[in-house]
C-alpha cells in the first residue's frame, strides 16, 4: 500500500488488515464503484450508513485497499476493552467522549488528523440505523461541526449487503456463503455555501441533513428503491429494536414450527406405510 504524505499507516495496522483481510475476501463479492472520487491527498471525511456491526469492517476494506489508511471516530467504551482498545489506539483510531467533559477533545483529536492528511471515517447516525427499512436515520451534527471547522471534502460512501452476512442487531454470522457487498463512494458534499456562516444549531442541522440526504442517494441508487420522504428520528418515532428482534424471533419459531410439523408428518407416512406393508406380509 502506498498511502498519501500524511496518512499513516503504522506496523500495528498493516498487521491488523493482512489479518481481516482474508476472512473479508472470502464473506464478501465485492462490488465496488466511485473510487475517483475519493481525494488522493489531503484531509477528508468518509461518512457511511450504518446498517449492522459488520458495516466499519467493510467500509474500512473499501478504503484501505484503495490506499486510504482510515481512522475511525469511534466509542470510547470500545478503547477501554483489553488488548483489543490497545490496538484501537495504536492504529490510530480516535475515542468519542459523548456526553463528558472530554466530548471536545474527540473532534480536536479529528480536526488534528485532517488538518495532517488524514481520512477520518464517521457514521453519522451514531450507531445502527433504527429505521424500518434499514435506511439512513437522522444524524448526529458532529460531522457537520468537524467538516465546517476543517472544511474538508466529505466523502458520502453508501454500502449494502453486509447485512446479510451479519443481520441487523446481531453479533453473529447468519451464514459461511460469501455473499454480495456493494460500496460506492460519490462526489463531495458542497458545504461551501456554509462555510461563512455562524456555527450556529441551524447551520448544523442543515450541514448534517445535506450530508445525510447525499449519503440517501447514494444508497437509494445501491438499492434500486425509493427512500422515505424523511429521516426515522428515535427522539420522534422511538426505537425500533426491540420490535425488530421481536419480528425476527417470531419468523424463527414459525420457521421451527413448519419443520417440527413437517417431521411428525414424515413420521406419520412412514408409521402408514410400515403398517401397510405388515398388512400385506401377514399369512
Amino acid at each position: 500500500m502506498h498511502s498519501a504524505p500524511g496518512r499513516s499507516y503504522p506496523w500495528v495496522y498493516r498487521m491488523v488488515v493482512g489479518l481481516l483481510r482474508p476472512p473479508l475476501l472470502w464473506f464478501t463479492r465485492r462490488h465496488w464503484s466511485g473510487v475517483e472520487n475519493l481525494p488522493s491527498a489531503g484531509g477528508f471525511i468518509a461518512v457511511s450508513n450504518h446498517v449492522t456491526n459488520l458495516d466499519p469492517l467493510t467500509f474500512a476494506h473499501f478504503l484501505v485497499d484503495n490506499d486510504v489508511p482510515v481512522k475511525f471516530l469511534a466509542k470510547k467504551e470500545l478503547f477501554k476493552i483489553p488488548f483489543f482498545g490497545r490496538i484501537l489506539t495504536m492504529v490510530g483510531h480516535i475515542p468519542v467522549h459523548r456526553g463528558t467533559a472530554k466530548a471536545a477533545d474527540s473532534l480536536r483529536d479529528a480536526e488534528a488528523a485532517l488538518r495532517g492528511g488524514e481520512c477520518v471515517a464517521v457514521f453519522p447516525e451514531g450507531t445502527l440505523t433504527h429505521d424500518p427499512g434499514a435506511w439512513p436515520m437522522r444524524g448526529k451534527t458532529g460531522v457537520a461541526r468537524l467538516a465546517l471547522a476543517t472544511r474538508v471534502p466529505v466523502i458520502p460512501i453508501a454500502q449494502w449487503g453486509a447485512h446479510r452476512i451479519v443481520p441487523r442487531f446481531a453479533e453473529h454470522f447468519a451464514t459461511l456463503i460469501p455473499q454480495r457487498v456493494d460500496v460506492v463512494a460519490g462526489p463531495p458534499v458542497d458545504l461551501s455555501d456554509l462555510y461563512d456562516r455562524p456555527i450556529d444549531a441551524a447551520v448544523l442541522r442543515t450541514a448534517t441533513d445535506r450530508i445525510m440526504e447525499r449519503l440517501t442517494e447514494e444508497l437509494a441508487a445501491i438499492r434500486g428503491e425509493t427512500p422515505p420522504t424523511r429521516f426515522w428520528d428515535r427522539s420522534v418515532d422511538g426505537d425500533s429494536k426491540a420490535t425488530y428482534l421481536a419480528e425476527k424471533a417470531a419468523e424463527r419459531a414459525q420457521r421451527a414450527e413448519r419443520r417440527t410439523a413437517g417431521v411428525r408428518a414424515a413420521f406419520a407416512r412412514a408409521r402408514g406405510t410400515l403398517a401397510g406393508l405388515a398388512k400385506r406380509t401377514r399369512p
